[in-house]
C-alpha cells in the first residue's frame, strides 16, 4: 500500500451527534452503540428534553475516521423512538454528510458541501423532474423531500430546546 493510499484510508473526520430525544431507558444503549463505533466507552451528559416530557437529549462533537458519521447513524438506526441527527464535516478526500432520523419519517441522508449546504445529486434531481413532470407543485414537494425539509421541520423544535446545553468532544482511538 502506498503512503498516499494509507493516508486516504485513515483520513480524519469530525462532526456532531445530536440525540434530540430518547426515552430514558434507551440512553445507556445509545451510549454503548456510540462507544462501539468510536472504539471506547462513552458517557453522555443527558439533559431533559423540554419539548417531549419523559425524554432526554444530548449532543457531542466527535472525531474519527472518515465514515464515522455513517457508522453512528447506522448504530442508532434500530431505535425507532429516538430522534437523532449526525453530521460529518467534509474532508480533503470526502464529502460531508447529514443523517436525520425521526420516529414518523425514518432516516434521511444528505450530502453536504464545505459550507454545510445540502447538495442534491444529479440523479435525485432527474428523478424529481421525472416524477413531477410539468406539475410545479409536485416538483416543489420532491425538492423539499430531497433537501430533507420534512425532517428539519419535525426536528426544529427539539433543536431550539438545546441552545444552551454543553457539548462534549468524543474521539475514536482506532488506529
Amino acid at each position: 500500500m502506498s503512503a498516499t493510499t494509507a493516508k486516504a484510508s485513515t483520513a480524519r473526520a469530525r462532526g456532531v451527534l445530536f440525540v434530540h430525544s430518547s426515552p430514558r431507558a434507551l440512553c445507556p444503549h445509545l451510549e454503548w452503540a456510540a462507544g462501539r463505533v468510536l472504539g471506547r466507552a462513552v458517557n453522555f451528559d443527558w439533559a431533559p428534553q423540554p419539548v417531549l416530557r419523559g425524554t432526554l437529549r444530548a449532543e457531542f462533537y466527535w472525531e474519527g475516521d472518515t465514515g464515522t458519521g455513517a457508522a453512528l447513524a447506522s448504530a442508532f438506526h434500530g431505535w425507532e423512538d429516538v430522534r437523532y441527527e449526525v453530521t460529518q464535516d467534509p474532508t480533503a478526500s470526502s464529502d460531508g454528510a447529514r443523517y436525520l432520523h425521526t420516529p414518523s419519517l425514518g432516516i434521511h441522508f444528505a450530502q453536504t458541501d464545505t459550507a454545510g449546504n445540502v447538495v442534491i445529486p444529479e440523479d435525485r434531481m432527474r428523478y424529481a423532474m421525472e416524477v413531477a413532470g410539468s406539475d410545479v407543485l409536485a416538483l416543489h414537494r420532491e425538492l423539499h423531500a430531497a433537501l430533507g425539509q420534512p425532517w428539519d421541520d419535525e426536528l426544529e423544535p427539539f433543536r431550539h430546546a438545546s441552545d444552551d446545553n454543553p457539548v462534549v468532544w468524543l474521539h475514536s482511538f482506532a488506529g
